[in-house]
């Protein structure tokens, strides 16, 4: 999509950790979050369309505007589910991924609420314009400024942990959105939370990754801390029935992957290397 569309949201909030340090929604931001949530279950759709095509969303999306107490904004509505182009998908993932990543304190996926939209449910989320993907970023040859670069990279090794939890096989240049400060957003997460054997044996990112090695270098503490919290029933406290316990389960082999990958990363790097 040429005009990238973006969920400006809410949310650092600490979750009993200091975690703002690497979310990547601002404080003024994380007081609208709740807000924002009412805003997308209960705005009027006052106007709807499908503004792209196939080839550019297989899952077709509406684009939705909504109204609530005089003000009005955008947002992206979807209900696929099954197979669609030889992958899988599910809007409820989309809400599930949001709300991992939430109790993570990542915050860097937008907030995502269920909506029923002709007369059928689905996932809503609210977006405005980001300054670019990454995609726009490397087709226009656009640098990371330099005093954005260290932080740019830790957020890169944070999507690719939460990717490798929730099994995301389709994380696409145009899925990484670029805030004007250079804050990384995360989208489109309705081809994830996989059940299949071979995102239960190994990560998606690692050594072996099919474009070369993409690590997970350095990872925050208190997000490693938080994954080790995870159990069957914390998980289903947090994204409700959003999930299956086939896939919590996978959820939780695929957390035990990373840890261990964590350790192997420790024992060679040593411990202050690989977390902060």
């Amino acid at each position: 999509m040429k005009n990238i569309f973006l969920m400006l949201l809410i949310l650092t909030f600490a979750i009993g950790f200091n975690l703002q340090a690497f979310a990547q929604f601002t404080d003024e931001e994380a007081v609208e979050k709740e807000k924002w949530e009412v805003f997308l279950q209960n705005g009027e759709i006052v106007s709807q369309e499908q503004p792209f095509s196939e080839r550019e969303a297989v899952t077709k999306p509406w684009k939705l505007t909504l109204e609530k107490d005089a003000v009005t904004k955008n947002a992206l509505w979807k209900n696929c589910e099954g197979r669609m182009r030889g992958f899988v998908e599910n809007w409820r993932w989309e809400i599930a991924a949001y709300r991992l990543d939430k109790h993570l304190g990542l915050n860097m996926v937008p907030p995502t609420v269920e909506k029923r939209f002709q007369n059928n449910r689905g996932s809503c989320q609210l977006w405005v314009d980001a300054k670019m993907s990454l995609k726009d970023k490397y087709e226009q040859k656009i640098k990371t400024p330099s005093y954005k670069v260290f932080h740019w990279n830790r957020a890169l090794y944070l999507q690719r942990a939460f990717d490798n939890l929730i099994a995301n096989e389709d994380r696409h240049q145009n899925q990484f959105l670029i805030t004007d400060d250079w804050r990384m957003i995360l989208i489109d997460h309705s081809r994830s939370f996989r059940t299949s054997g071979k995102f239960a044996k190994k990560l998606i990112y690692d050594e072996k990754f099919k474009e070369g090695p993409r690590l997970m270098k350095q990872l925050p503490r208190a997000f490693v801390e938080k994954l080790k919290g995870l159990d069957m029933e914390s998980i289903k406290g947090v994204v409700g029935e959003y999930l299956t316990d086939k896939e919590i389960e996978h959820v939780l082999i695929r957390r035990d992957l990373i840890l261990k990958w964590l350790d192997k990363q420790i024992e060679k790097e040593g411990e202050d290397k690989v977390l902060y």
